[in-house]
Parts: C-alpha cells; sequence; structure tokens
C-alpha cells in the first residue's frame, strides 16, 4: 500500500479527544483518522448504491427495511460483543 502524507486541521478538543482514543487504541493517531475516513467513504458508497437500486426497484417495503433493521441489528450485536472489536 502506498501512502501519502496529508496535514489537516482539528478543533484543538477533537485533536486531543482522538489523540486519547488513539492511545487507548494503541495506534497511531493517522491510522484512527484513516480508518474514520473509511467507514465514511464506505457508507458513501452504501447510500448511493441503495438510491440507485431504490430508484431502479422502487421504494423498499416495512418487511424489506425491517428484515435489514434485525441483520444489522445482529452484525452489531456479533462485533460489540468483542469478536469483533478490532480497530479499522
Amino acid at each position: 500500500m502506498t501512502t501519502k502524507k496529508a496535514t489537516i486541521t482539528l478543533d484543538e478538543s477533537l485533536a486531543e479527544a482522538l489523540s486519547g482514543v488513539a492511545e487507548e487504541e494503541g495506534i497511531p493517531l493517522s491510522r484512527l483518522i484513516a480508518g474514520a475516513a473509511e467507514r465514511d467513504l464506505r457508507l458513501r458508497a452504501g447510500r448511493a448504491a441503495v438510491k440507485e437500486w431504490g430508484a431502479e426497484q422502487g421504494a423498499f417495503t416495512p418487511e424489506e427495511l425491517a428484515e435489514a433493521r434485525a441483520e444489522m441489528a445482529a452484525a452489531d450485536a456479533e462485533h460489540f460483543s468483542g469478536r469483533g472489536s478490532s480497530a479499522a
């Protein structure tokens, strides 16, 4: 993986909070911030895919939404139970 150095500006309190989280996790601050940015990009791609699907297939039914929420809740429960809690 090729990396590129970038300079960012953060509010002082945010920078301090993020530094504390990175220290607690035992990871570099840059890795913590990169992980957050990657999650944001995945969410954006997911939203775009849902929007595209909806334009082609129509709106989700209440049943489809309930099933998706149940699947997401199950995935969250598995992740937060400790089996998937490693940092991104």
